[in-house]
């Protein structure tokens, strides 16, 4: 029963996060809108994955999901900027200049480096609070999330045209 319950959160998530790229491209004069819809989707359908699988005692829970919240608030706004990214390659795809094509391979480099630094600067936020085992299993986690995200992501979009 647990397994089951944990698919079909897991897959709520995942149509959350895939909504997360979607949505903007729908309804521009609605996105700042349905952006704040949307994130707080992502969040409740993220937290109660989490927290499914974290086996947190009270007092674990207590101290984590603070810190939890800062960092996915960082987080949403790494996702956001990846957005707004694809929203660009999207904007240019017909009739990429090398320009352009230049400036989108440098956003997505730093974007890609950032993280990293963002993980890499919670985890002794994570560590103060909870037991080394724990912050593995939670990063193995955001490590999951973040894979079917980049999946779903690399799937959807189409390699660039290079004849011109």
């Amino acid at each position: 029963m647990k397994g089951t319950r944990m698919i079909v959160v897991f897959t709520a998530l995942l149509a959350g996060l895939m909504a997360l790229g979607v949505v903007p491209l729908l309804a521009q004069d609605k996105q700042a809108d349905n952006m704040q819809i949307v994130r707080e989707k992502i969040q409740a359908d993220k937290k109660l994955f989490v927290a499914a699988n974290m086996e947190l005692t009270e007092s674990e829970a207590k101290a984590f999901w603070p810190v939890y919240e800062k960092y996915q608030d960082e987080l949403f706004l790494l996702r956001a900027r990846s957005v707004k990214l694809i929203s660009d390659y999207a904007d240019s795809y017909e009739k990429m200049s090398n320009e352009k094509g230049k400036k989108l391979l440098d956003e997505l480099m730093i974007i890609e480096a950032l993280g990293p630094k963002l993980r890499q600067a919670y985890l002794p936020k994570f560590r103060k609070v909870l037991p080394e085992i724990k912050v593995v299993r939670y990063y193995q986690i955001e490590n999951k999330i973040n894979a079917v995200l980049n999946y779903e992501i690399a799937a959807n979009i189409p390699l660039i045209k290079t004849a011109q």
